[in-house]
């Protein structure tokens, strides 16, 4: 905590490392990770992001295993505590285990004040940090409001019911907004089911020959990136109709002496990797990417661009399950190139373009609402986690 309060009597500011101990995971040489094996190597995207696990037939000592109900912490990109559900498993650098000293603070209690702590941390780092991180020597210095082991247990007990409750109504939300993304979904199949067979298949690549992936300037050379003001951007980025502006942006020469390419405003990016894989988002600028995109432009006065995505979205289970690879299931370049549309003409491409619209718009507007609600439910879970941290919940 960067500033300290009063607290009630009987509670005192302790450093994290007088309530618990911090053990780092271990990392791991490339050869030592296996398609399969004895234990699973938990690694923070397995905690928050995806199911793609790396496998271990080492033995090693048992502080660097974790089992279930052990408190974890992910100190580096995605960045938290979870109490760990898992069968046993080696945990990676880039995880501590949290050892509460338990005659001093209560494992839920802890994992609590250091859920409360994120928003914290976050400020601090500030809003343009694009990599968040916490050093252990930070995290052992920082200090918490503490109160006696009974109060502690009560203060759980009434988190833990209050919470039930608003999660349960999160919940609800996102089935609301689940609804939604199925509805659109059977108006895309009507739509395409249709024009099916109707008119000829076409391939991507034959609108646009020139179409190519991204690159990534090398970090190391700082006048790629340093004071950059070419967007650049990631598959994670690719979230929404138009861009936003990039969270990273690269120089004139990052663009000039490397494979990265500029692509102009309106080209459609196609993510291929992973979990990105077929996420889509139109440039509202020109603008720059990664190797884990395609950039695809066609001309205008042939095929509509809009027409394009929605037809995508259309075959995005039938493009994902040509995706390849054991450890991360990806697409690449020549599979997107060789996606086949259907090519109707272009009245009829701007016309199935407006209907979709103005379902899409409604449907929008239903999942604004819902996700409108389920911040302010976030937000109150935050308030009331501020309030017990100051002895008055």
């Amino acid at each position: 905590m960067s500033e300290l309060y009063e607290l009630p009597s009987g509670w005192e500011w302790k450093r994290t490392d007088e309530i618990s101990k911090l053990i780092n995971g271990r990392a791991y040489k490339k050869l030592e990770l296996l398609n399969e094996g004895k234990y699973p190597v938990l690694r923070v995207g397995n905690l928050f992001t995806n199911n793609n696990w790396y496998y271990s037939d080492l033995e090693l000592p048992d502080t660097k295993y974790c089992e279930y109900g052990d408190l974890l912490y992910a100190w580096s990109a995605s960045f938290g505590p979870r109490i760990w559900k898992g069968d046993k498993s080696i945990y990676h650098y880039h995880i501590w285990k949290i050892i509460p000293y338990e005659n001093i603070v209560t494992k839920k209690f802890l994992f609590r004040l250091l859920d409360w702590d994120i928003d914290q941390i976050k400020s601090e780092q500030g809003t343009g940090t694009t990599m968040m991180h916490v050093t252990k020597g930070s995290m052992e210095a920082r200090q918490f409001p503490l109160p006696p082991l009974q109060e502690q247990k009560r203060i759980v007990l009434k988190l833990d019911t209050l919470f039930e409750k608003i999660d349960k109504s999160i919940a609800l939300h996102q089935k609301n907004m689940d609804k939604a993304d199925v509805f659109m979904g059977s108006v895309l199949n009507e739509v395409f089911g249709e024009l099916n067979g109707q008119y000829e298949k076409r391939t991507l690549e034959s609108f646009n020959k020139k179409m190519s992936s991204g690159g990534t300037p090398s970090r190391k050379e700082k006048a790629y990136w340093e004071n950059g003001t070419i967007d650049w951007f990631s598959s994670g980025e690719l979230n929404q109709l138009y861009t936003l502006p990039a969270k990273e942006k690269i120089t004139q020469l990052g663009l000039d002496k490397t494979s990265t390419k500029l692509f102009s405003k309106g080209t459609l990016l196609i993510g291929m990797y992973d979990t990105a894989a077929m996420k889509m988002s139109i440039l509202s600028t020109d603008g720059s990417c990664n190797q884990a995109i395609v950039g695809f432009k066609p001309d205008e006065n042939e095929l509509n661009i809009f027409f394009t995505k929605y037809q995508l979205e259309y075959l995005k289970k039938e493009i994902l399950e040509q995706r390849q690879g054991v450890r991360q299931q990806n697409l690449n370049l020549t599979k997107i190139k060789n996606i086949q549309i259907e090519y109707p003409p272009l009245n009829i491409q701007r016309k199935a373009v407006a209907y979709l619209d103005e379902i899409s718009q409604k449907i929008e507007k239903i999942k604004s609402v819902q996700k409108e609600k389920m911040q302010s439910l976030v937000a109150l879970k935050a308030s009331i986690l501020d309030q017990a941290f100051r002895g008055e919940l």
